[in-house]
């Protein structure tokens, strides 16, 4: 490998594992380099910490280049090296659809998901208001993926696109830091299993985290 290969650095369990699949889906070459969380509190490692002013999951080099963010990371891999793969370009259709699932992942699905998480460790007791408000958000935000997903195979269409690379994490992985159980929705179960059915995702979590099984079903 040079210092100039396109370089995934992977953190164990985490949302760096879109950026896996991603390259394998566009079928790329990359190196991967593997960081395990820290023993005592699960965290990431010092030298995964200092690969980046963030820290945090995921980052990849591409010469000189550092960059974090998946969203970030997502669209250059796709605009660098894919040649536009994977994506959904102005004047197609599913060009909205592919944008507003695209932000979602990150922008409404995941932070609901935490957030529930967080105030559940304050204080689980119905008597939390702020934690029933979330929950009755957490059940908006889920039952609307399960509307779009009983319309269209994939978020943005009949095809797999990037959009879907960035919201299958909060779906599975992510569960086993805030377990929850998907049996409400079968749209987004059915759909998980066509996930898991794709060898691209299949080699990228065998890649990644070789020791966990993907978490593709109702409960973790």
């Amino acid at each position: 490998m040079t210092n100039n290969m396109l370089t995934v650095h992977h953190l164990g369990r985490s949302q760096s594992e879109r950026i896996v699949w991603l390259c394998e889906e566009l079928e790329l070459e990359y190196e991967l380099k593997r960081y395990a969380r820290r023993k005592d509190n699960k965290l990431a490692p010092p030298e995964y910490k200092a690969l980046h002013p963030m820290g945090t999951a995921p980052i990849i080099t591409d010469g000189q280049l550092v960059l974090g963010e998946s969203g970030a990371i997502s669209e250059y891999l796709i605009e660098t090296h894919g040649n536009g793969r994977l994506a959904v370009k102005r004047g197609q259709p599913g060009f909205a659809d592919y944008l507003y699932w695209f932000h979602f992942a990150n922008g409404t699905l995941q932070p609901v998901v935490l957030q529930v998480r967080y105030l559940e460790r304050v204080d689980p007791s119905e008597e939390n208001a702020p934690l029933q408000a979330a929950k009755e958000r957490f059940n908006q935000v889920f039952s609307t993926v399960e509307k779009r997903l009983g319309e269209a195979l994939y978020l943005a269409g009949p095809e797999l696109t990037a959009a879907d690379i960035m919201m299958v994490f909060s779906l599975t992985t992510m569960r086993l830091f805030k377990p929850y159980n998907l049996s409400p929705w079968p749209n987004i179960l059915a759909y998980l299993q066509r996930i898991g059915a794709r060898p691209a995702y299949q080699r990228a979590m065998q890649k990644a985290d070789p020791d966990m099984t993907p978490l593709l079903g109702a409960t973790p």
